[in-house]
C-alpha cells in the first residue's frame, strides 16, 4: 500500500509527536508499506547542533520519502503572521506531494494540529482516490477558544466551519484517549461509527536501555538535587506559571529543584519570573537531543506535567508516556477535564491534582518530597502500565487495521 503521512513536524525537531511520526512512518514500513511524508523544513525545537544544519527538499530517510516543504513562520511570531503561515500550509505541502508523489497514494494519514493540514487529506482523497485518516490531537479551535488565544467571533465561526468540513471529509477521524473520542461524538456531532481510539504509543527499548549513570546531573549542576524535570513546549496552554508560583513557596528546601528543558513563546516570561523572585531552585535548558533527554529523566527525581486550568478538552501530555517508560514518577498539574488524571490514578504511577490552585501544588511537591521512599513503586508501576498499554507495535497495527478497511 502507498501511504503518505502529513504533520508539521518530522525529525530532527524535537516534540513527542515528530518522533511518533517517524516511529509510524518507519512502523509502516517494516510492514511492507511505501511511505512518503510531507512536513515542514526544520526550524524550531532543534538541539544547537543541528540548528544551523541545512536539509534537503527531498531525502530518504529509514526507507521513508521524506518531503519538508518550506514554509512562513509558524511559531514565535504574532497572531496574524502564524494565522496566515497556517492558511497558507496547505498549499505548500500539497503543492510539493503533487510535485515529489507521482504514484498512486492508497491512503493519506494526517495529523492535526494543525487544522488547516485536514485540507491536504481532502484534496489528496479527491485526487487519488485514497482513504483519508485524520488524527486528532488538539481539538481546535476549541483550545484556543478556552485559553482565551482566539476571541474574535468571526474567527470562531470560521474554524469552527473548517473543523466541521475535516471531520466530514475524512474517511476516518482517530483521538487517543476514549474521553477524547467521546468529546468529539457528544460536542462535534462525528459519528460513532465514524471514529476510533489509537493511542499515542511510545518507543520504549531507546528508554529502557538508558541506564542511570549521574553524568546528567554532573554536566548541568544538579548533583545532590530532588529534581522535578519538565521537558518540552512552554507555551500559553501549559500554564507554567503554576510552577513557578510553586517553586518561589518551596524554595526554603535547598534541595528541592524545577528543571525546564526546551523552549517556547512562554518561556521568556517564565524566565522573568523566576528572576524577579530570586529562584535559585528553577534551571532553564535548551533543548537537547533525545538520547540526552532520556537520560536527564531517567536521572531525575520526579517527572512533571502541567496544562493550564483553561483548557477544557480531555487532552493529556504525551510527556507523561515518556515519564513511565522512564520508570519516572510523576506529577500532573492538569486541568479537571484531562486523561491524564485517570491514566495516572490507573497505572499508580504517581500523583495528579487539577491545575486551578497554587496551594494544593505546594502542599503536593511537599508531599511528594516527604514521601520519596513511595517514588521508585511508583515508577515501576508506570512502566508496567505503559508497556501494556501504549506499546508502539499495538498502536501502530490498529492503525494499519483501519488503512485496509473500506471506510470510504
Amino acid at each position: 500500500m502507498n501511504v503518505l503521512l502529513v504533520t508539521d513536524c518530522y525529525p530532527p525537531e524535537i516534540r513527542s509527536i515528530s518522533f511518533m511520526m517517524r516511529e509510524l512512518a518507519e512502523g509502516l514500513v517494516s510492514r511492507g508499506h511505501n511511505v512518503a511524508v510531507i512536513t515542514a523544513m526544520p526550524r524550531y525545537n532543534l538541539t544547537e547542533g543541528v540548528r544551523q544544519d541545512e536539509f534537503e527538499g527531498l531525502s530518504f530517510e529509514r526507507g521513508v520519502k521524506v518531503v519538508r516543504v518550506n514554509t512562513l513562520p509558524i511559531h514565535k511570531v504574532g497572531f496574524v503572521v502564524r494565522g496566515l503561515a497556517h492558511l497558507v500550509l496547505p498549499y505548500l505541502f500539497f503543492g510539493k506531494s503533487l510535485q515529489h508523489i507521482r504514484d498512486r497514494v492508497d491512503t493519506v494519514l494526517v495529523y492535526s494540529p494543525p487544522l488547516t493540514l485536514s485540507l491536504v487529506g481532502t484534496w489528496t482523497k479527491k485526487y487519488y482516490g485514497a482513504r483519508y485518516i485524520l488524527n486528532v490531537q488538539d481539538i481546535f479551535p476549541q483550545n484556543a477558544i478556552d485559553l482565551r488565544i482566539m476571541r474574535s467571533k468571526t474567527l470562531i465561526r470560521i474554524f469552527e466551519w473548517m473543523e466541521s468540513m475535516a471531520y466530514r471529509n475524512a474517511s476516518r477521524v482517530t483521538a487517543h484517549s476514549e474521553r477524547n473520542m467521546d468529546f468529539l461524538v457528544t460536542r462535534k456531532g462525528i459519528s460513532p461509527e465514524k471514529i476510533s481510539v489509537v493511542h499515542n504509543w511510545i518507543d520504549l527499548a531507546p528508554y529502557i536501555n538508558v541506564k542511570n549513570t549521574g553524568e546528567s546531573r554532573k554536566k548541568y549542576g544538579l548533583t545532590g538535587k530532588f529534581v522535578f524535570i519538565f521537558p518540552g513546549i512552554l507555551g500559553p496552554s501549559q500554564g507554567l506559571e503554576l510552577v513557578i508560583e510553586t517553586a518561589r513557596e518551596v524554595k526554603e528546601n535547598p534541595e528541592i529543584c524545577f528543571l525546564f528543558l526546551g523552549d517556547g513563546s512562554e518561556k521568556e516570561r517564565l524566565q522573568k519570573m523566576a528572576a524577579e523572585y530570586e529562584l535559585a531552585n528553577v534551571v532553564f535548558e535548551g533543548f537537547v537531543s533525545k538520547e540526552e533527554c532520556i537520560a536527564l529523566m531517567k536521572e531525575s527525581d520526579v517527572g512533571l506535567a502541567c496544562l493550564s486550568s483553561k483548557n477544557k478538552t480531555p487532552v493529556y501530555p504525551g510527556k507523561i508516556l515518556a515519564f513511565m517508560a522512564c520508570s519516572l514518577p510523576v506529577a500532573a498539574f492538569l486541568h479537571a477535564e484531562s486523561d491524564g488524571h485517570r491514566f495516572i490514578s490507573d497505572a499508580e504511577c504517581g500523583y495528579s491534582i487539577v491545575s486551578n490552585d497554587p496551594r494544593s501544588a505546594v502542599k503536593l511537591i511537599r508531599k511528594i518530597y516527604s514521601e520519596k521512599h513511595r517514588l521508585s513503586e511508583y515508577g515501576r508501576n508506570g512502566l508496567r502500565y505503559v508497556t501494556a498499554n501504549f506499546a508502539k507495535d499495538v498502536c501502530i497495527d490498529k492503525l494499519c487495521s483501519l488503512m485496509s478497511r473500506n471506510i470510504f
